[in-house]
C-alpha cells in the first residue's frame, strides 16, 4: 500500500547550520514557509485533505450505527457505536439517513397498502361466495370507504360563564344531593312572651 514512497528521492538539501532550527529559534516567516512547503509536498504525494478524511470517518461511523439501529442489532453494540460520533455533522449525517429512510418506510407502506387493496378487490369476484363476502367486509374497512365505521357527531354549543357555572352546579347537586340552603332571618314568634 505504501510502496510508492520507497520511490521518493526528496531532494538533498544544502546543510548549513540553518537548514534544520528549534521551532522556538525559527521566526514566524520561516515556520509559515516550513508549513506551506510540507502542505504542497503532501498534496504532490497524493494526501488528501484533512477534513475530507475526518468527513469520511464521520459518516462512515453515521452509516455503521444506521445499520445497527435499522437492523435492531443489540443494544450494547448500538451503543457503543453511538458513542463514536463525535460531531454535529456525524449526528446531522445519521438523522438525515434515518428521515431518508423513515420516508422510504412510508413510501413502501402506501406501496403495500394499495397492492393489499387491489389483492382483495381481485377477491371480491372470486368463485366461491364465502371469499366473495370476506373480501367485501375487508374493502368495507378500508379507511377510505369506511363502511363499518361508526360515527359520531359532537356539537358544541357556545354557553356564557354564567350558564355553564350553572350547569356544573346542577350535576354536583344531582349527583351529591345538595340542596342549597338560604339563609332567613327569623321573624319574632308572636306567640312567644319572651320577648
Amino acid at each position: 500500500m505504501l510502496e510508492h514512497l520507497l520511490d521518493i528521492k526528496p531532494p538533498i538539501a544544502a546543510h548549513s547550520k540553518n537548514a534544520v532550527q528549534p521551532l522556538d529559534k525559527a521566526d514566524a516567516q520561516s515556520v509559515l514557509d516550513a508549513q506551506v512547503n510540507t502542505t504542497m509536498w503532501l498534496e504532490s504525494m497524493g494526501v488528501e485533505d484533512d477534513q475530507k478524511i475526518l468527513a469520511d470517518a464521520e459518516a462512515s461511523a453515521a452509516r455503521k450505527v444506521f445499520t445497527d439501529l435499522a437492523t435492531a442489532a443489540p443494544e450494547e453494540q448500538t451503543k457503543s457505536n453511538l458513542t463514536t460520533l463525535k460531531t454535529p455533522q456525524a449526528v446531522r449525517h445519521l438523522v438525515t439517513m434515518l428521515s431518508a429512510y423513515d420516508w422510504e418506510f412510508v413510501e413502501q407502506a402506501k406501496n403495500l397498502r394499495g397492492m393489499a387493496v387491489a389483492k382483495i378487490i381481485e377477491e371480491t369476484n372470486h368463485p366461491d361466495a364465502r371469499i366473495r363476502l370476506k373480501a367485501l367486509e375487508m374493502l368495507g374497512k378500508v379507511t377510505e370507504v369506511g363502511l363499518f365505521t361508526e360515527k359520531v357527531e359532537i356539537k358544541k354549543a357556545a354557553l356564557s360563564d354564567v350558564e355553564v357555572e350553572q350547569r356544573i352546579k346542577d350535576k354536583l347537586n344531582k349527583f351529591m344531593q345538595v340542596v342549597d340552603v338560604i339563609d332567613i332571618e327569623e321573624a319574632p314568634d308572636p306567640l312567644d312572651e319572651s320577648k
